[in-house]
């Protein structure tokens, strides 16, 4: 098999399963994961009834479907993969296809010319490249002739300073690796942001309706307590104008409903939208209001967080990135200086007035490549950036520390303070009850006033809201814990799906 066919086979075999692992790069590209929850979720969630009961597991699923940060989030990975992938596909063989077809018509003659120049270039993990090259021209004229011509050239280029070495060369790849962990780490923080903002705006909408439940039984109160003042007037055992007072207990509780339910309205169209749900759905939480006291210590808090928070992880990670860079940069201020060989071979074959024939000719060389830049400063620019940044991450590590230890111990400290308080709220409630109980029987008897029941009903709807915001408060902490501890995603069995 003569020079140019084997040149020919040689480029075209290099092409083929390049082509091919293109063309799956694209498809994968084209489709973007989601994340799910492992735990098995057989619970449809009807949207279309008219007013659908939601959990807390519930809107959580739906975020994960539907939430648009979160989808953005994973559209976001496709293009990041394929960063990865173009960076990694440095070290494999590249190719060029070029190729012209061209008439010529002159005063004189008439020529076609045809070119096709196939080119493949192979960069080495230490710098060294490969390039190698075949070229074929055609010439057809009228007058002139045929002429033909055809050469292999093979060149091989070693970087001696700029380029060179195993550090310098995968330096960009390993880069690009780095960049793809600290990728996954920010899509593993904003997802679990935004479940922790779902779970928000759910116990938002689960405080309002408890606020509703407690004005409209305080309502109810009011209005049993109007009957009990009638009965009182009827017997003679109240003056008249007492009752005042317990219908204007009436028209403010009523003013409460009122404004309860429209804070319930705002809250569900809050929640509707992070679910990214129509907002004319009608959903109502049915989430249980439970609590069960979580201790944790300080230090182990702060171990976890450690290896398992997104956010500091990806700040260890600006260290590696750093000194990357810093060698790239370095390695463009450095004078270019390589070792270059090639070789090439030329067949000639013409046909024309004069005769026909055909020669080849084939020739080598080796020598050495210099370009020095002289007063040229930007050179050395990147690398002065470079090296503050390395400098700069020290600093930015030890404030990250500082400032994840102090997180945790906020969070750890805020969890207990928050079930003191819902304890006290507890004991508080009960209280309240039991002291307007006391009173109406004493309002019963004759022994009271109206004005003191409603001081006590007052007391009572205060202390009521007082432990719902006190457990929604403890509920949210956990939520926080979780988030600050990087444990969001593995308290609720979610999986990324990001391969």
């Amino acid at each position: 098999m003569n020079s140019p066919r084997r040149a020919a086979l040689l480029l075209l075999c290099l092409l083929s399963p390049l082509g091919q692992a293109g063309s799956q790069d694209m498809n994968v590209a084209r489709q973007a994961s989601a994340p799910t929850m492992r735990s098995a979720y057989d619970r449809s969630v009807m949207l279309s009834q008219q007013q659908t009961d939601l959990t807390l597991s519930d809107a959580v699923y739906l975020g994960l479907r539907n939430n648009r940060g979160i989808r953005s989030a994973y559209l976001q990975r496709v293009a990041q993969k394929f960063d990865l992938r173009v960076s990694e596909d440095t070290f494999n063989p590249k190719l060029l296809l070029s190729a012209t077809s061209q008439a010529n018509r002159g005063s004189n003659d008439g020529v076609r010319n045809t070119t096709l120049n196939p080119s493949s270039s192979l960069l080495g993990e230490y710098g060294t490249r490969l390039n190698l090259a075949w070229r074929q021209e055609l010439n057809n004229a009228n007058h002139a002739g045929y002429y033909r011509r055809d050469g292999l050239d093979l060149a091989i280029i070693q970087p001696l300073l700029k380029g060179a070495g195993w550090d310098v060369t995968t330096a960009p790849v390993r880069l690009a690796r780095i960049n793809e962990q600290a990728y996954r780490l920010n899509l593993k923080a904003s997802v679990a942001q935004t479940i922790t903002d779902i779970i928000g705006a759910y116990r938002e909408l689960l405080r309002a309706q408890e606020q509703l439940a407690i004005v409209e039984d305080a309502l109810k109160r009011a209005n049993a307590l109007l009957e009990v003042n009638k009965a009182l007037i009827g017997a003679g055992r109240m003056a008249e104008f007492e009752i005042v007072q317990t219908e204007a207990d009436i028209a403010t509780q009523e003013l409460g409903v009122e404004e309860a339910r429209n804070q319930v309205d705002i809250n569900r169209l809050s929640l509707l939208r992070l679910l990214a749900l129509d907002l004319s759905t009608r959903v109502r939480a049915s989430e249980g209001l439970q609590a069960a006291r979580i201790s944790i210590d300080q230090k182990e808090a702060l171990r976890m967080a450690q290896v398992q928070q997104p956010a500091y992880l990806a700040t260890l990670l600006g260290s590696q990135q750093a000194d990357l860079n810093l060698v790239i940069a370095k390695d463009q201020s450095r004078w270019d200086v390589s070792l270059v060989a090639g070789a090439n071979q030329v067949r000639n074959r013409y046909d024309n007035d004069g005769g026909s024939g055909s020669g080849r000719t084939w020739d080598s060389y080796a020598g050495v490549q210099v370009r020095i830049p002289i007063g040229d400063l930007s050179t050395r620019q990147a690398e002065v950036h470079a090296r503050v940044d390395v400098e700069n991450q020290e600093l930015v590590q030890a404030d990250a520390r500082q400032a994840l230890e102090r997180s945790v111990n906020d969070v750890v400290r805020d969890l207990g303070t928050r079930w003191r308080q819902y304890e006290i709220s507890q004991r508080a409630v009960e209280l309240s009850k039991r002291k307007l109980d006391i009173e109406r029987e004493k309002l019963s008897a004759g022994r009271s006033s109206n004005f003191q029941v409603l001081s006590y009903e007052s007391d009572l709807r205060t202390s009521e809201n007082a432990r719902l915001n006190a457990l929604i408060a403890y509920l949210n902490a956990q939520s926080q814990l979780d988030l600050t501890l990087g444990m969001t995603l593995e308290t609720w069995d979610i999986a990324l799906n990001d391969f």
